[in-house]
């Protein structure tokens, strides 16, 4: 299942974790999604929506 917004199109983003010692170790930053029944279309549905699309009132429950 992919962890992408249905409304802005955020993903994971990927890096390095630095230590004091300088090491790299890869990392992944996970989007906040959200499932909310939002309206799409006239219609009601399940979507994954990111806090921010939510918080920007980028969709309508």
């Amino acid at each position: 299942m992919a962890k992408v917004c249905d409304i802005c199109g955020k993903k994971p983003l990927v890096g390095n974790n630095v230590s004091h010692a300088h090491n790299k170790t890869k990392k992944v930053w996970q989007p906040n999604l959200q499932n909310v029944n939002a309206v799409v279309n006239g219609r009601k549905r399940k979507v994954k929506v990111c806090t921010r699309c939510i918080r920007s009132g980028a969709i309508t429950k």
